[in-house]
């Protein structure tokens, strides 16, 4: 009894499964055979029954919902939560503290401010951790005077901040955060501190706003940035600004790497993939941290929650990557455009812990250096040994032979005829590296853990109009696709390497763009045939109406106590569900005609995303479809009886979910206001519609 408790005392970590698990299990095998017998139900439809093409269109529609929902299931069936105890690896020797790399993408001083990269820099050299063990790589893609004076800015004013925060066991060590909450408790340091803060700030936007440094006063700094460097076009630069040789401050370099319009360069794949060459040379750490330069660290002792799993003997062979979900601040109480995505960064996530870990989700993720040269049992070594992810960096970081190295791996040709991209490092191939990277990890036998401490580790920002949410999905839904259908497709390769739930698990972000087939369907086809009176699904009197009933009811509570023991509320679900309809008849139906096109090798139009863009035509069009629907089918429902019951329901719950584009249709005068251009062609295709369904079906 005595070791027992001894032996729980040391342990860093501990899994709880999910009560919620043997339920769910039970409720999978019933909602499986539903769909089998719907199945059935359609294939008998399809020879007894003269209407083919209606009945081909839904039963295409429910493959693909069966999909969906198989691939969900497989998450359900062994989630689990976990607890980590950093207070206990607080307790060991400091030199059982790895060192730490940490890599910071940015590309665009004006998408992606100066300021907000110096304060995401700050909050990670502020960690609770020994600071001469850390070291902090910016990668600038656009090669960018104004972010590197920045990072200057932030290098000099890190020596009194992170003293400070230390000191004072400052929680929130982004300045911008910690100093916009008013506390009375300010000390006169704290208030000097907040001045000296708001000079550096006054600084950078005085130079983003001209938008040049001077030169004269930086001259050996900035002599790279002549007439002939632009974003696209430049040499490979790699800054020194912070040394820890004083053991006070971290190490931080400022990373760009050389650019040729003729090169391929594989976007922020291919810029992590400087960065662990740059690092290999440099520091080499054990343990790599990647950050999007708009995700900040909001809790101190993140790397500590880490390393109980990172350094645990019984399972670090085989684990390479620690993921933290992903958390943004600016969002409203109800979420209406379902920004804080849920379902893929806390649902999924513990149903993914439960099988053989977490997927990446691009940031707030902590690797092993290991897993980025082969699978855990077979080391593939890069093509020079000082890149070897075993080496010790023992050279000082500003030596001249470590610099030359630095700027050699940086170099645009430097990947030419190596593993890099494909066997070693970040994978790429795909516009998702980093579910791609992932995947393929996982795939060579890799693990990973999902880390959710109480304090939340990072806070980003996230977008916050509908334009902008559409483009971002539009994106993921291309890079999806390209996932979907290439050699590596989690339908083949997946389930082969991976096994059924874990392949499966990974087919649910590839069915995602498919779900604008069934929604399309489902958002059109049963409202034609209510307003000219035909039957799509079977009356009440039917048994298989209790079918339909009970598939979509039992899905959608379901879905809703996933979200609520997740910690979701009913609103928020809610706008969760009405997002996914919306980005079914946008993002995924867009990205469905892009991604063909390009692989037809046609030209693709050039999506205007303003709120004019035809982007949103198809989902204004069905709601003006299912209104007219709506309305006929309740002024023919005594006419009919029960006949279109099932109809007149799906058209009332698209009515419902519609309401705010009817507004934004009518009512709303400021820039949420759908512009009447679109209203009209969205009148006239709903028009087209009806008149095509009436030779469809009479």
């Amino acid at each position: 009894m005595e070791l027992q408790t001894t032996q729980h005392s040391t342990k860093l970590h501990m899994c709880h499964p999910c009560r919620r698990t043997i339920p769910y299990r039970i409720y999978a095998v019933v909602h499986m055979c539903g769909i089998i017998a719907l199945m059935y139900h359609h294939a008998h439809s399809l020879f007894t029954e003269h209407t083919a093409l209606l009945t081909s269109l839904l039963l295409i529609s429910d493959v693909v919902l069966a999909s969906m929902w198989a691939s969900t299931t497989s998450l359900r069936l062994n989630p689990v939560h976990r607890t980590e105890y950093p207070e206990k690896y607080v307790a060991k020797p400091e030199e059982h503290f790895p060192k730490l790399d940490v890599f910071i993408c940015t590309a665009d001083p004006y998408k992606e401010p100066p300021m907000m990269v110096a304060n995401t820099v700050l909050s990670v050299m502020a960690y609770g951790y020994p600071s001469d063990k850390i070291s902090v790589y910016v990668s600038d893609d656009g090669g960018s005077s104004l972010t590197l004076f920045a990072l200057m800015e932030a290098a000099k004013f890190s020596e009194h901040w992170l003293p400070f925060c230390k000191k004072n066991n400052v929680q929130d060590r982004s300045p911008e955060v910690y100093f916009s909450l008013k506390s009375s408790s300010w000390t006169e340091e704290a208030e000097n501190l907040k001045k000296m803060y708001e000079d550096v700030k006054d600084r950078v936007e005085h130079v983003v706003n001209i938008g040049k440094v001077d030169q004269d006063q930086f001259r050996e700094v900035f002599d790279l940035w002549d007439h002939k460097f632009t974003p696209q076009d430049h040499p490979s630069i790699i800054k020194v600004l912070q040394n820890n040789e004083t053991e006070i401050t971290p190490n931080l370099i400022y990373v760009s790497r050389e650019k040729i319009r003729a090169t391929p360069h594989h976007f922020k794949a291919g810029a992590l993939n400087t960065l662990l060459r740059v690092s290999s040379v440099m520091t080499n750490s054990p343990i790599i941290l990647t950050l999007d330069c708009d995700m900040y660290s909001n809790n101190p002792t993140t790397p500590l929650h880490a390393l109980c799993y990172l350094s645990d003997p019984k399972i670090n062979f085989g684990l390479g990557f620690v993921q933290f979900p992903q958390r943004f601040q600016g969002i409203n109480r109800n979420d209406v455009y379902a920004s804080e995505l849920r379902r893929p960064f806390d649902i999924n996530m513990v149903g993914y812990d439960g099988l053989m870990g977490p997927i990446h989700v691009g940031t707030g993720c902590f690797f092993n250096r290991r897993i980025f040269y082969g699978p855990p049992a077979n080391l593939i070594l890069p093509e020079l040994d000082e890149l070897a992810p075993t080496r010790i960096a023992d050279k000082p970081i500003k030596a001249h032979t470590v610099l030359a190295l630095a700027h050699n791996v940086a170099g645009c040709n430097y990947e030419h005829n190596t593993n890099w991209g494909s066997k070693i490092g970040f994978r790429y191939g795909s516009l998702v590296e980093d579910y791609y990277t992932g995947f393929m990890l996982h795939c060579e036998g890799w693990r990973s853990m999902f880390c959710r401490p109480q304090r939340a580790a990072f806070y980003g920002s996230t977008p916050k109009r509908l334009t902008d949410v559409v483009w971002q999905q539009m994106r993921w839904s291309i890079g999806l696709l390209e996932m979907g259908f290439s050699r590596y497709s989690p339908f083949t390769y997946g389930l082969k390497s991976l096994g059924l739930f874990t392949g499966l698990g990974y087919c649910y972000y590839v069915v995602w763009p498919f779900c604008s087939i069934p929604i399309t369907v489902y958002g059109v086809l049963p409202q034609l045939a209510l307003i000219y009176g035909i039957r799509v699904f079977p009356k009440p009197s039917d048994q298989w109406f209790w079918l339909y009933i009970f598939l979509s009811l039992g899905a959608y509570a379901q879905d809703l106590s996933d979200f609520l023991l997740e910690g979701g509320t009913c609103r928020k679900w809610w706008n969760d569900q009405r997002m996914w309809l919306i980005r079914g008849l946008s993002s995924f139906f867009f990205g469905m005609i892009e991604y063909t096109l390009k692989t037809l090798n046609l030209s693709t139009p050039g999506f205007d995303f303003a709120p004019s863009s035809s982007i949103f035509l198809p989902m204004t069009a069905v709601a003006v479809l299912n209104l007219f629907a709506f309305v006929s089918g309740l002024y023919g429902l005594f006419a009919w009886g029960e006949g279109l019951s099932l109809e007149l329901m799906l058209a009332s719950f698209v009515v419902v979910n519609s309401l705010p584009i009817y507004e934004a249709m009518v009512l709303r005068k400021d820039d949420g206001k759908l512009q009447k251009g679109i209203c009209f062609l969205a009148g006239i295709l709903t028009l087209v519609l009806i008149l095509g369904g009436y030779f469809l079906l009479k």
